[in-house]
């Protein structure tokens, strides 16, 4: 068998192509703003991960246009060796005092992050135990790392209990690892019963905040400031490329284990670091953050208006408690003909079906802005209830 035959069998895309419902890899022509210019057409956007809007607010443009004149366009190395500056110094300091945390530090990829952090700090006689609807990056950590993978059903924490009590004589390690807030679907991890079962197994948690920053919380340091469990949780894991504006991840937690992770993960000592311009541009949404939380409540306000107004259309939104609002479909198919009506309506949304989410529980995944006008979301409320119709989704 020859190794490319995978590659020339695989057809499930092409035939979405011809049939013109291929939904990806759309080349978007404008900056990432609530509305966007695909093939010269203005569509709204309501997939984006841009919670605050910050993406194209000109301090944060400026910001990193500043830290290029100054810096260069790259670091030409990783971390470890050539590649820290004094403004990665600068923005670490910064993430742990914004997130009251003792240490911090700074990957060039949210993946990376996930990745490097459980696959260095899971050793060989540990054990993970792992939500099943984690973000492929944590599922990729915990393959990588030496120690043994437990996975509990999503959000059960019945199950994590019993995974937890039936290692109670292993004498390795224990974490937990979960996102906050859950991509596709928007629910928000158990987080309280979750602390309360660490505590009673000897287990250290990490939670994978990455749809939760600049989101949850009064002052969006997530999930566990939205549930009064700073002090609760051991690994906080967040990304710059959603509230953030830029690109890259973080991770903060005690300055030892912070230490011990910035000499062991593979992911950052072997990768090229943050170019100035994306660290620069993180300072200054930070900068914005701290400065105007009236932002967090103009996401939320955006979010209750349209999680309010699709399940009072009857629309299926899932366990939706965060800025990601799922609208369920149901079979690909189905999903992606809904997509294309969407989008020549005028409308950016994303798509998900298997393995994203469970088979035949295919949905439109939309997310919204705390720039997003009601005028504008008004229209996208109009156009799910005409295609809702359409689709036998609602009456």
């Amino acid at each position: 068998m020859d190794l490319f035959d995978k590659c020339k069998n695989f057809t499930r895309a092409k035939e979405a192509m011809e049939l013109g419902i291929y939904p990806y890899f759309r080349a978007i022509e404008s900056g990432a703003s609530t509305e966007v210019m695909i093939n010269g057409r203005k569509l709204i956007m309501i997939g984006s991960n841009n919670y605050l809007g910050l993406t194209q607010d000109p301090r944060v443009k400026e910001a990193a246009i500043n830290a290029i004149k100054k810096f260069g366009s790259g670091c030409t190395g990783s971390r470890f060796l050539n590649g820290t500056l004094a403004l990665h110094e600068e923005l670490e300091e910064r993430l742990a005092k914004f997130m009251k945390r003792e240490a911090a530090l700074t990957f060039s990829t949210g993946f990376q992050t996930n990745q490097g952090t459980i696959s260095s700090i899971v050793g060989k006689n540990d054990i993970v135990f792992a939500d099943r609807q984690n973000h492929a990056s944590i599922v990729d950590g915990c393959r990588l790392a030496f120690g043994k993978c437990l996975k509990f059903k999503h959000n059960d924490m019945d199950e994590l209990g019993r995974l937890l009590a039936n290692q109670e004589h292993n004498s390795g390690g224990k974490l937990i690892v979960a996102d906050g807030v859950f991509s596709m679907e928007g629910d928000i991890i158990n987080l309280p019963k979750m602390v309360e079962l660490a505590a009673k197994n000897g287990a250290r948690i990490m939670v994978d905040d990455a749809h939760s920053i600049g989101v949850l919380g009064k002052n969006g340091r997530g999930t566990a400031e939205h549930f009064g469990l700073e002090d609760k949780v051991d690994i906080v894991m967040g990304t710059f490329s959603k509230s953030l504006a830029s690109l890259g991840g973080f991770i903060v937690a005690d300055e030892p284990v912070i230490h011990y992770i910035k000499h062991h993960a593979r992911a950052l000592i072997f990768s090229a670091s943050m170019p100035p311009s994306a660290v620069a541009s993180v300072i200054a949404a930070l900068d914005i953050i701290e400065s105007e939380p009236e932002r967090i409540e103009m996401l939320w306000k955006n979010v209750r208006k349209m999680k309010k107004a699709f399940d009072d259309m009857g629309f299926d939104t899932a366990n939706s408690q965060s800025s990601i609002i799922p609208i369920v479909i149901g079979e690909d198919l189905n999903v992606f003909k809904f997509w294309k009506l969407l989008f020549e309506n005028g409308i950016f949304a994303n798509p998900a079906i298997s393995p994203a989410v469970e088979p035949g529980h295919g949905l439109i995944r939309t997310s919204y802005m705390a720039t997003h006008t009601d005028d504008v979301l008004d229209r996208v409320l109009e156009i799910f209830a005409k295609l809702g119709k359409e689709f036998g989704l609602i009456q």
